[in-house]
């Protein structure tokens, strides 16, 4: 299990340019950080089934911030 600060750190950039309630709701940008630095530090396996899920989840958060 990946440790939180990055959790922690990407829930804050979040929360510079979401409101508190979007990004507390789905803590997309959160889990998109954690994900990719799995990838890239622990050289978990970055499939096209796991990048399309990261990219579903941006896409909700783009959706989320245009619409707010």
């Amino acid at each position: 299990m990946p440790p939180w600060w990055p959790v922690i750190g990407c829930l804050g950039l979040a929360l510079k340019s979401l409101p508190v309630g979007t990004a507390m709701r789905c803590d997309g940008i959160g889990a998109i950080g954690t994900a990719a630095l799995g990838i890239y530090l622990f050289n978990e396996p970055a499939t096209l089934l796991r990048l399309a899920c990261i990219g579903l989840i941006l896409t909700g958060i783009i959706g989320l911030k245009i619409t707010s």
